[in-house]
């Protein structure tokens, strides 16, 4: 089989001269891409007309002509067009055209360009509002802000799917819940979506059904009916299913949940493809660093002594209660012991997720109306959610919160070099309102009654590790936590500006405003206290020419919101967004690269993707996360964490010679510094060849 010249010209990139990668080899591949590829394989329209005409009659678009007449739709596409966009790596542009550009039905010929993608998004999204199809057209063109997976690929396309893909929901003790949950599973995978469950009501293995002891089968059972749901039920065999389940570190299955994804387990026990997440109350994480004994309880009995769930308690009040209490069924553990075990299992497989409860809860902003208990496959979604009553045939259920994820990302390289923070959130976010606002997932009521009652959006952020690269700031130094403190200070505030204007505008906010930490006006106070500015000169510089809010802009928006309210129960949580990213020649979400130049096997060929902007001066600022000082890393991610309101995804990334109790001591710095959440660890290994970062 003869290898594509883009593809040798790509691989040349690794050839050195004069002890330095040849990175220009990368720009020609682009190039040979779309001469000897793109444009022989792309669908031309002698006018712009008669494209749209045809996209339209062909039913590979909506009918655009219901919002807009030809010359508004020109328009735009003469704004996107004059901005001469150019994918600035060969793996952007190939990600585009693999995985987002529209094809025609033999799925040969390419029917869309970036540009093309870029309006149809801005004109399905903005509705028939020219001016808005504009910002939102510039935003995309600019690459100042990227839309989740699911929105990009499916807006304005008249085949397609939905323009969400991350759900949650609770299930129930009974029957009636845990067929609910099965069958939501299956509905959700099948439009795409990635799904996440809370197990932890669900009774342990052992305990009474119907008052018979030993009856029950515990969590381990449900979790392998929900792989195979979503093995099952994927997107048209295109996409396959994706689903996590979190259980609470005091229920008594933990163990068992553990060994679920142990290398050497049986295989009646073995979860391949089903992630799993521990949640983790702030009580455990007091017995472990103090290395004291821990019960485990049995929930069912919780639940008939006090009437709650054991997830619902408050461990620090109720802990000690439910050891001294002899109704409530318990056994006996070392804390310390579970930690490490926790550990073992995320080197050998990278799970569980940990979700700390208490850190989540501490700062939540709805907290007089629930409290969050879990969280989704990439652990930055933290919202509240409440187990639905599911009856028999002839009574009537009672449907409470799940949670859906409308995401979306800034590109902080783009948004600051164009100096338009204040632009970019607020455009980004009536975006995602509308997303917000069209999502009806009415198959799965709780999903489609949190949507409606909260319009909860995910604003995140990609390119950390390039904007620092590119401007000669290292990862780990002061200067890094001093823009991340500015920056995201800039966004929280941007978006919840832009949350007032929208319920002022719509007359509406979102259910339970009143009760929320927002109209009391607590949550301001952190940014009442002194000026949040640059420290250093350096970043000082970097903000020149935009305003950076006050404290008097702080008090003047905590007056607006009291007034007018929020559209938005929720507003930020920082994604992985690798694939997104790509796209955007950026760096995955705020954490650091793993490799300087990364390495991709896309079939039969090797690919390599140099980091955004790398040249030869500033090589060694992009350090390998494996490399850091994961201190450092959580620090830096503390600081960002203070100004979202929900997560953020973030990895631990070890070496071989971290040992378990190592890791441990990571999960209780992350704790400590008020991370709410921690993803996968990965692990380099020793035996694998050094990366990139260090062969030189």
């Amino acid at each position: 089989m003869v290898t594509k010249k883009w593809i040798l010209l790509n691989n040349e990139i690794m050839v050195k001269k004069d002890d330095e990668f040849s990175l220009n080899k990368d720009k020609e591949a682009v190039r040979s891409y779309f001469l000897d590829y793109v444009n022989k394989n792309t669908v031309f329209f002698y006018t712009l007309k008669e494209k749209i005409d045809y996209l339209i009659e062909q039913e590979y678009y909506i009918d655009f002509y219901q919002w807009y007449t030809f010359e508004q739709m020109e328009e735009v596409y003469d704004l996107v067009y004059a901005k001469k966009f150019r994918f600035q790596s060969f793996m952007s542009a190939f990600k585009f055209f693999q995985s987002y550009a529209l094809r025609d039905d033999s799925g040969e010929k390419f029917l869309e360009r970036y540009e093309d993608r870029v309006v149809a998004v801005s004109l399905f999204l903005a509705r028939g509002d020219v001016p808005q199809a504009k910002q939102y057209a510039e935003l995309l063109i600019n690459q100042e802000y990227q839309p989740a997976t699911p929105t990009f690929l499916n807006s304005g396309k008249k085949r397609s799917g939905e323009l969400v893909s991350c759900f949650l929901d609770e299930i129930g003790d009974n029957l009636n819940g845990i067929g609910y949950a099965i069958d939501s599973a299956m509905k959700l995978s099948s439009i795409g979506g990635g799904v996440s469950f809370n197990i932890s009501k669900v009774r342990a293995r052992g305990e009474a059904i119907k008052d018979v002891e030993g009856r029950a089968g515990g969590v381990l059972p449900i979790m392998k009916i929900l792989e195979d749901t979503f093995s099952y039920a994927n997107q048209l065999g295109q996409r396959p299913g994706a689903g996590a389940v979190y259980l609470n570190i005091f229920h008594t299955d933990i163990e068992e949940f553990l060994d679920c994804k142990k290398i050497n387990v049986d295989e009646k026990v073995r979860i391949k493809s089903l992630s799993i997440g521990v949640i983790v109350p702030d009580k455990f994480m007091e017995l472990a660093e103090n290395d004291e004994a821990c019960y485990l309880f049995y929930p069912h009995t919780v639940y008939k002594q006090y009437g709650k769930y054991l997830d619902e308690l408050d461990m620090n009040e109720m802990y000690e209660e439910l050891v001294t209490n002899p109704l409530v069924k318990k056994k006996k553990i070392n804390a310390r012991h579970l930690m490490v075990k926790i550990a073992q299992t995320q080197k050998e497989s990278g799970y569980p997720y940990l979700f700390f409860k208490g850190n989540a809860n501490r700062g939540h902003a709805l907290k007089e109306l629930g409290n969050v208990k879990f969280s989704n496959l990439c652990t930055e979604i933290m919202q509240i959610s409440e187990v639905s009553d599911i009856e028999i045939y002839g009574k009537e259920d009672t449907i409470r919160y799940g949670i859906s994820c409308n995401l979306g990302s800034l590109n902080i390289a783009t948004v600051m070099e164009n100096k338009r923070i204040k632009e970019a959130v607020s455009t980004a976010m009536r975006s995602l309102t509308v997303v917000s606002d069209l999502t009806n997932i009415a198959m799965v009521p709780s999903v489609q009654k949190a949507n409606k009652e909260l319009h909860s959006v995910g604003l995140g952020a990609m390119n950390l590790h390039g904007f620092l690269t590119k401007n000669f700031i290292m990862y780990e130094s002061a200067a890094a936590l001093d823009f991340c403190n500015v920056f995201f200070m800039m966004v929280n505030f941007y978006s919840i500006q832009s949350s007032m204007e929208i319920a002022k505008e719509k007359k509406e906010t979102f259910v339970g405003f009143e009760q929320s930490e927002y109209a009391n006006g607590n949550y301001f106070q952190p940014y009442l206290i002194k000026d949040i500015a640059p420290v250093s000169d350096k970043i000082a510089a970097l903000f020149e020419g935009m305003a950076i809010p006050t404290v008097a802009d702080w008090t003047e928006l905590r007056n607006e919101v009291k007034t007018h309210g929020l559209y938005h129960a929720y507003r930020l949580a920082i994604a992985p967004n690798q694939s997104t990213s790509y796209i955007m020649n950026a760096t995955a979400s705020v954490m650091p690269v793993v490799d300087v130049i990364e390495v991709r096997e896309y079939g039969d060929s090797t690919t390599y993707y140099p980091m955004p902007y790398l040249d030869n001066d500033n090589y060694f600022f992009y350090k390998s996360a494996y490399d850091m000082d994961q201190k450092n890393v959580l620090r830096l991610i503390s600081v960002i964490q203070k100004h979202v309101d929900q997560g953020i995804s973030t990895i631990l990334h070890t070496n071989t010679k971290d040992s378990t109790r190592d890791i441990a001591k990571y999960y209780i710095y992350a704790h400590k510094m008020g991370l709410k959440s921690l993803y996968y660890t990965r692990t380099r290994k020793a035996s694998i060849d050094e990366c990139v970062s260090c062969s030189v």
